[in-house]
């Protein structure tokens, strides 16, 4: 792990570990060059993942890290798995449950169709418990006060909605979107659509643009 850094600008692809944010990775990789070089390097990411969340993260660093921008833009690849019949207040298991809902009524059809419905440009509300700026602080920050964050709506676009694997209470869908898409947000439209409710119980960015989690280092020191 000590050999990856070539030159004194670069990209890397990381495959980030679950419970990691992805800041873990960027300090992680910041004190690794510094000891690999002796120098200390800007080093940022290209798009954020949740802590429960794995896969492919991009890291620039040096006078790459001027492409982030670039990378962010591209669209992303993910495979989620969506558990109807409860909801958690960040529409994952970062929160404990705090409601539940029938599923038994749930069809392979009537999911086939909410797929439909959400493939394409949309308008999507993204969780409170988000990375969102609202006056300059994090509106996860303002939820964990307690208070409700103002969040907006926001335009995103669902390339594509693939259903891999049905049992209920869980489904397996692989997404292809734009930047900005809240895939946590996409399984609370998809319980409440389908007269329940969900959550994600895994998270996994396989790809973004032309990059591959395949191609990727499996990142599993200490934080």
């Amino acid at each position: 792990m000590m050999d990856f850094v070539k030159n004194e600008n670069g990209t890397l692809l990381i495959d980030k570990p679950y419970r990691w944010t992805s800041f873990d990775v960027v300090n992680k990789l910041r004190n690794l060059i510094k000891k690999q070089t002796g120098k200390r390097f800007k080093v940022g990411h290209a798009g954020t993942l949740d802590p429960l969340a794995t896969g492919l993260l991009i890291i620039c660093y040096g006078k790459e890290t001027k492409s982030v921008s670039q990378f962010m833009d591209y669209e992303k690849e993910y495979i989620a798995t969506f558990k109807f019949g409860a909801t958690t207040p960040c529409y994952d298991l970062e929160k404990p449950i705090n409601k539940t809902f029938p599923f038994e009524h749930i069809t392979k059809e009537m999911v086939e169709k909410v797929l439909l419905k959400y493939t394409g440009e949309q308008e999507q509300m993204p969780p409170i418990f988000s990375a969102k700026q609202i006056d300059g602080k994090r509106a996860y920050k303002i939820a964990r006060q307690g208070e409700n964050p103002e969040v907006k709506t926001q335009k995103i676009n669902i390339y594509k909605l693939e259903l891999v694997n049905f049992e209920l209470p869980e489904i397996v869908v692989k997404i292809v979107c734009s930047k900005g898409t809240y895939i946590r947000a996409l399984a609370r439209d998809f319980g409440n659509e389908l007269k329940s409710g969900a959550h994600i119980t895994t998270l996994r960015r396989t790809r973004i643009g032309k990059f591959n989690v395949s191609d990727a280092v499996v990142f599993d020191l200490p934080v």
